[in-house]
């Protein structure tokens, strides 16, 4: 016996699976009559009848049950071979939470690097201004700026950093040649709260006995900071991967050569499950190689 025509098995299964001609009809984007005429052709095919036709809908016989499983069964068949080599991936989510100044600076501007290297991956970015804990269900990856000692298993340093100077273009005619930092105009002085001591470590540091600025301008996050030295006066000492976007613009400037070591840094931290996430370390792969090493 030839194989039933392949419309007459859809809606024989859909039929069989509604328990209704007329549910399967809607399945289909077809008349109730049209399936109905397919299933008498279907049982006009296989010479027995496949369904009682009841006062409210239909019934499978027997023989229209045993025959419903096998139908059903290649039909899913199909579907799986037509996934598995026409689909598209599904698209997945991974979840990033970071500092607002590295997510601006450092990730944002590369995101449509890895949005190339993984078109199935979404990145979802969200920022905050300090964390040392996850929130139940917020993200997958956290940017933290510390010393790694949070309890969580997985997390890995991304890199040591150095602090430099930055000041406006316009305040650097003070020179004239010159590289002493005591000679430098402090009308004001940037800070961002947490780092207030790093000016004085730069002095330390170096020997070079800085004098205490008359005025102070404080900001929570460096990306503040680092926009309000683009309108003039004073300076600001900055991790000089932050700096670096607005020196290679030409926006600021590092009129020194002192680079104070930075005890900080910034850590890569999953959150508890992400190791089984293949998405999420993709992801962690990729911002590993954002740092040379």
């Amino acid at each position: 016996m030839k194989t039933p025509h392949p419309t007459w098995l859809l809606a024989f299964e859909a039929a069989a699976r509604y328990g209704s001609f007329t549910a399967a009809a809607t399945e289909l984007n077809l008349t109730a009559a049209a399936v109905s005429q397919h299933i008498r052709l279907l049982e006009k095919h296989v010479g027995a009848r496949l369904f009682e036709r009841l006062p409210r809908g239909v019934a499978l016989t027997d023989i229209g049950q045993a025959y419903a499983q096998p139908v059903r069964q290649s039909f899913a068949e199909l579907q799986r071979a037509t996934d598995g080599l026409f689909a598209r991936p599904s698209r997945r989510v991974v979840r990033v939470r970071a500092s607002i100044t590295w997510a601006a600076l450092i990730l944002a501007p590369r995101l449509a690097d890895f949005r190339q290297a993984h078109p199935e991956i979404d990145i979802q970015l969200s920022t905050f201004v300090w964390s040392d804990r996850f929130e139940a269900g917020n993200s997958d990856v956290d940017i933290r700026w510390g010393h790694g000692d949070w309890p969580e298993g997985a997390v890995q340093l991304l890199a040591h950093e150095s602090a430099i100077v930055v000041c406006h273009p316009a305040d650097t005619a003070w020179l004239a040649g010159r590289r002493d930092i005591r000679d430098f105009p402090f009308a004001c002085l940037h800070h961002v709260i947490g780092f207030e001591t790093e000016w004085q470590r730069l002095s330390d540091h170096f020997g070079l006995a800085l004098p205490a600025p008359p005025q102070r301008a404080r900001y929570d996050s460096s990306l503040l900071a680092l926009w309000a030295m683009t309108t003039g006066g004073g300076a600001m000492i900055v991790l000089e991967s932050f700096a670096r976007p607005f020196l290679d613009s030409g926006q600021l400037v590092a009129p020194l050569p002192h680079r104070l070591p930075i005890s900080g840094a910034h850590y890569m931290v999953q959150a508890d499950g992400a190791g089984r996430n293949d998405a999420v370390q993709t992801f962690c792969r990729w911002a590993a190689a954002l740092y040379p090493a």
